[in-house]
């Protein structure tokens, strides 16, 4: 295959996506509601507790709404990640999955393309949300609306796959509701999104662990240091290598003699 066959069904796959994305309004106005709507609640909510306080990673007096405003990029991904999900096993059902899938180019590939998509969807509605905070004082430096979009990416990059690995083993679509629950609110709650995980510590140190050992943490950490100009070794290298894991586990879920396009057997007595 050439060069040229690789951009165009990159192109394609890109277009696509976004096209969809921009016919489901309510998906992109959903994505901006729900973390405003958390950032003010909880920002309300949370002052009093919190107050002003020295929050690492800025070694200064920050508000909770300053403090909050990352882990809400984080669920804008986590939710668009687990909606790429959605439309994936809605794709399998449709037909339309498998028709990608025998396309000549190599399936890993393919699904790359899918996950760098879906990527660059989660991408235009995180900085939609940004700009929007800017109305309540969410004021980042400038500097960090650039530094932010590796770090934007590559989480996104990494839920996206957990979505993906997710439609590899999800069989029908009426299940996929309750696998997002038992998946997204967790990764959520049990995480630095909300709470400084030494808030998490001082409230008990099982909890702590178990955020520690999230990813979508580590995503959040990274996305967070990345917001206001500085970056986090360990949490870039724990959301990339998390990445590469799921990457390849989805990857052999979408393999032909397993996952959800397993080949069957001839029946019985044939």
């Amino acid at each position: 295959m050439t060069t040229n066959a690789y951009l165009y069904c990159m192109a394609g796959i890109l277009g696509r996506e976004f096209r969809r994305f921009v016919q489901q309004r309510s998906r992109f106005l959903s994505s901006l509601v729900r973390p405003l709507l958390w950032l003010v609640v909880f920002a309300a909510g949370f002052r009093a507790a919190l107050g002003i306080a020295i929050i690492p990673p800025y070694e200064t007096y920050i508000t909770y709404e300053v403090y909050i405003t990352p882990g809400l990029v984080g669920i804008i991904i986590l939710f668009n990640g687990m909606q790429s999900s959605l439309s994936m096993v809605y794709d399998r059902e449709m037909g339309s999955m498998r028709v990608l899938l025998t396309s000549p180019l190599p399936r890993a590939f393919l699904l790359v393309a899918k996950l760098l998509a879906g990527a660059l969807v989660s991408l235009a509605q995180v900085y939609a949300f940004l700009l929007l905070a800017r109305l309540i004082d969410v004021e980042p430096p400038a500097i960090g609306y650039l530094t932010v979009l590796p770090a934007t990416v590559l989480s996104a990059l990494m839920l996206g796959a957990l979505g993906l690995l997710l439609s590899s083993l999800i069989r029908q679509l009426e299940n996929f509701a309750g696998v997002m629950n038992f998946v997204v609110f967790p990764m959520f709650f049990l995480s630095s999104a909300l709470y400084p995980l030494w808030k998490m510590r001082e409230a008990s140190e099982l909890i702590y662990t178990l955020c520690a050992l999230n990813p979508f943490t580590h995503a959040v950490e990274l996305i967070r240091f990345a917001l206001y100009g500085q970056f986090n070794p360990g949490a870039f290298w724990i959301t990339a290598g998390t990445t590469v894991v799921l990457t390849a586990a989805a990857i052999l879920g979408f393999d032909p003699g397993r996952g959800m396009f397993r080949r069957k057997g001839p029946p019985k007595g044939a």
